[in-house]
């Protein structure tokens, strides 16, 4: 992550959210903290990025989504060459449903 992103700022915020328990809570508290879209736009790109990690074309996935090319774009380049983020949740999603 960009240094100029690890502030005290973010910190309290990522403890937030880590905070959270549940589903519910989720809405709750991104309600409050995000405008709807903001909320949709961060919900919009990772259902790219599950799109693209199950090779579905930038069409279906623009079709499907809304996404314009660009976001799909910029999630592929993250899903490529960012910091793994995606593929840790996905991951954890997985072993989650298999249990």
């Amino acid at each position: 992550m960009s240094k100029k992103l690890r502030t005290e700022a973010v910190d309290h915020l990522f403890d937030a959210i880590l905070s959270l328990q549940n589903r519910e809570e989720c809405y709750t508290f991104f309600e409050d903290v995000c405008t709807v879209n903001e909320l949709l736009s961060l919900s919009q790109r990772f259902e790219v990025a599950r799109m693209l990690r199950d090779q579905k074309t930038y069409l279906d996935i623009a079709e499907k989504t809304g996404a314009s090319t660009a976001t799909i774009s910029r999630v592929n380049r993250s899903l490529n060459y960012g910091n793994d983020g995606y593929d840790m949740v996905f991951a954890r999603i997985q072993n989650k449903e298999s249990e």
